[in-house]
């Protein structure tokens, strides 16, 4: 029973790792799909939050400098300020208090008509020396010509904050001018304006669709968080974030979205909005941990269900493998009958599946290979006596473009290098003669030591084309000199030139039983290898039929050779072929 429990072993294993395989793979697949609908889905939630809120809060802003300027745009407002530049620093105390009811008039006022809506809670009115001609509240200091808001105020509007003991108040800022002022002039005096921020808390202290860990607060160009923390006290004016949508925002004016540190130092999701023109950059985030958490639970169920798969699997593997035994221990036994030379063995097994299909196979396999025997005895004798015949020659000549390729003083540069260098010096040059042959339609028929030989067949109706063809091969040969040699010198060869030859006439056609390709034979083979050493290095030379067919064909330039070999019947011309344009 040691076959039947190898199968079973096998079996069941290949079905664990089977099981395993699938298990990994869907679970690799649902994880990396899952997260990136949940990233998707998370990254379209806070670019909304940040989107949305920013732009309230900016709206926000923006409606309270229009308010102030109001104030700062009332005429009275202009004509008292405007006044009181104009008093020295002697008699400035007596008039600010003589005018500090008409002051107070245009502030009831503007109180009556946006005070009370706004949370407005303090006014300064500053002239432009930096005297303070009007307050609501209590004064600490009379001038403010070194008051970092006053000196922005007079540039611009601006929105600020300041920390008070139950949290922060919203500081607006906006310049004054003359009642018949002109572009460019200066402003005579800054309206500072104090007003609560319950407006601006509400929008970033609601957490509805942010889930356990999400919050939503703004930071100033001073790297400061202007609201509160979900997860740290009194963080207002006091806590730092240095993350990198607020380096984004302030250094290169924008948005960011995607995964970081945040101020707590937590891998966190956060989207952010860009404001650093009004001084503020709003930050919408979430824990990373949070976003990927539906993740992780899918993980735990694929990894219990992919267990709970497994164990079913393998029982079902461990079932089928102990049907599927028995037989197979039949079919060894039989087949180790026929191993011995025991042909007569039959398995007989019947059952309607593969097995018995394997069987049935099995039996009638046994059944030939006795008839077989018997035949490949007395064919033995037969055979032996036809391996001798290699060569049929066929009965009639074609028209062929015969050429060889031979390495010059191949044995003086070979003698003094090793067999494996000798071997590869033949490979590099064989092989790429023999490709670009190839790339022409050429056929190469066999290298001779040092030497290949290859040809074209010449169709009557294609002579002139196929001529053609044979002589941009062979001098393309020789333009090939160059890579060849680069081969050479990567492999520490030495370097050699090459000859090559042509003739066009008819040869005979020799069928081998080794090879699909025919060998010729011939006077024009012949020839061919005679006229090659008349070649120049890296030329080609070619005989009087390939001449006389060729001579008029354009772009070639032909030039006869001195040296002539003599046949029986007459000189044989060779001539030496170079293209027009080189």
């Amino acid at each position: 029973m040691q076959i039947s429990f190898s199968i079973d072993k096998k079996l069941i294993f290949l079905v664990i790792i089977v099981s395993i395989i699938t298990l990994l793979v869907t679970a690799y697949l649902s994880f990396n799909y899952a997260e990136q609908i949940l990233i998707e889905r998370a990254s379209d939630l806070l670019l909304g939050e940040s989107a949305t809120r920013g732009n309230a809060i900016r709206l926000l802003f923006e409606s309270r400098i229009d308010q102030n300027q109001i104030l700062a745009n009332d005429p009275m407002i202009k004509i008292l300020v405007n006044d009181l530049n104009q008093v020295s620093e002697d008699d400035l105390h007596k008039e600010r208090e003589i005018k500090r009811r008409d002051f107070l008039t245009q502030i009831q006022a503007f109180q009556t008509l946006v005070g009370f809506s706004i949370g407005f809670e303090d006014v300064k009115i500053i002239g432009a020396n930096g005297n303070v001609y009007f307050s609501l509240g209590k004064l600490t200091d009379n001038n403010f010509l070194q008051d970092p808001l006053f000196q922005k105020g007079l540039k611009k509007p601006i929105v600020d904050f300041e920390p008070t003991a139950t949290g922060k108040k919203m500081i607006i800022v906006s310049p004054i001018f003359a009642l018949d002022d002109k572009k460019n002039d200066e402003p005579i005096g800054v309206v500072i304006s104090r007003m609560r921020t319950e407006s601006l808390d509400n929008i970033l202290t609601d957490s509805s669709g942010l889930g356990k860990t999400g919050e939503v607060y703004i930071v100033s160009d001073g790297f400061l968080m202007l609201s509160e923390s979900r997860f740290i006290e009194n963080a207002i004016f006091k806590q730092k974030v240095d993350t990198v949508p607020v380096q984004k925002c302030f250094r290169e004016s924008e948005d960011f979205s995607g995964i970081y540190l945040d101020y707590r130092k937590i891998n966190i999701y956060g989207s952010s909005y860009c404001a650093n023109d009004l001084g503020f950059v709003l930050l919408a985030e979430i824990d990373e941990s949070e976003t990927i958490q539906p993740v992780i639970i899918l993980q735990n169920r694929i990894f219990q269900t992919g267990l709970v798969i497994t164990i079913i699997m393998t029982i079902v593997a461990f079932l089928i493998s102990k049907s599927m035994s028995r037989p197979l221990i039949k079919l060894k036994n039989a087949a180790n009958k026929v191993a011995s030379g025991d042909f007569n063995v039959r398995t007989n097994i019947t059952t309607k599946d593969e097995i018995g299909e394997l069987s049935q196979a099995f039996d009638l396999m046994t059944e030939k290979l006795q008839k077989s025997l018997i035949e490949i005895k007395e064919k033995e004798d037969v055979i032996k006596q036809q391996e001798d015949i290699l060569l049929q020659f066929s009965d009639h000549s074609e028209q062929y473009c015969v050429c060889m390729v031979d390495i010059m003083n191949s044995t003086k540069i070979t003698l003094n290098l090793s067999e494996s260098q000798t071997s590869e010096f033949y490979k590099i040059f064989l092989n790429s003669i023999a490709s670009t042959v190839r790339n022409f339609g050429g056929i190469v028929i066999k290298n001779i030591g040092d030497a290949l030989l290859f040809y074209f067949p010449v169709i009557h109706s294609e002579e002139e084309s196929t001529l053609k063809k044979c002589l941009d091969c062979c001098l393309a040969l020789g333009e090939l000199h160059d890579d060849i040699v680069k081969k050479l010198k990567n492999h520490k060869l030495p370097i050699f030139d090459y000859r090559t030859s042509s003739t066009y006439g008819i040869v005979r056609i020799a069928k081998t039983s080794t090879s699909s390709i025919n060998d010729i034979f011939g006077n024009t083979v012949n020839r061919c290898a005679k006229i090659n050493r008349l070649a120049p290095a890296n030329g080609l030379v070619i005989g009087e039929e390939f001449y006389k067919s060729a001579k008029n064909f354009d772009n070639y330039i032909f030039k006869k050779i001195e040296n002539t070999f003599s046949s029986s019947e007459s000189d044989y011309p060779v001539y030496r072929v170079s293209r027009k344009n080189r």
